[in-house]
């Protein structure tokens, strides 16, 4: 009886999508598997798909959301420039996360999560503060390490994905669940993908 009900939403949440919808799904699909093969184009199609979201979330009053929809864009305008740059330089476009990132990282999830709970339970009527911070958090950490190009922002990522995949579902968001739990497996594709693509780097390093 749950299954039915749950594909009657999914079925009724797929005839309501927008548009507009549809493209920020699509861009935000695009954007990580382009993530995956390492091409730098996942950034446009990332601030395509962010703000196509930002203009959903600004219509339906989700203030927090958009605010964590603004770094997105920021941290994706920022990634962007320093792929491109590193790019021109001939940089190692992957790398692992040394123990300054590693500090960074932690302090912006911490940071982030402390910022965001206090945030949602002083000015919304969000009844998963707990949660919707954590999500977000952590997915601040693994975006900053993707500008970066650090193997480790597929780990921070998924963290946050493997938390907000039942976090959508338990807000009956079906498809956006659905949707996460796809980025979820790709990540894990493009985590082997890196990491790959790293060992590849450092044996051509090791033959100069």
């Amino acid at each position: 009886m749950e299954i039915k009900i749950g594909m009657d939403l999914l079925v009724k949440q797929i005839q309501e999508t927008s548009v507009l919808e549809w493209l920020a799904v699509t861009f935000g699909v695009t954007e990580v598997l382009l993530a995956r093969k390492n091409n730098v184009l996942l950034y446009p199609a990332g601030i395509i798909g962010i703000l196509c979201s930002s203009f959903l979330l600004i219509v339906a009053k989700l203030y927090a959301e958009t605010l964590l929809h603004a770094y997105y864009l920021v941290m994706s305008i920022y990634g962007w420039a320093i792929w491109k740059s590193k790019s021109e330089m001939g940089a190692p476009k992957i790398s692992e996360s040394t123990s300054k990132d590693k500090k960074i990282t932690w302090m912006i999830a911490i940071g982030g999560y402390a910022f965001l709970y206090f945030m949602l339970t002083r000015f919304t009527d969000s009844d998963v503060p707990v949660l919707d911070a954590f999500v977000s958090s952590t997915a601040w950490a693994g975006m900053w390490l993707l500008a970066k190009r650090k193997l480790e922002n597929w780990i921070w990522l998924n963290v946050s994905n493997l938390v907000a995949i039942p976090l959508l579902f338990h807000k009956q968001l079906i498809l956006l669940s659905l949707l996460t739990l796809f980025l979820f497996i790709v990540a894990i594709f493009g985590y082997l993908d890196w990491k790959k693509e790293l060992k590849r780097q450092n044996e051509a390093v090791s033959h100069i």
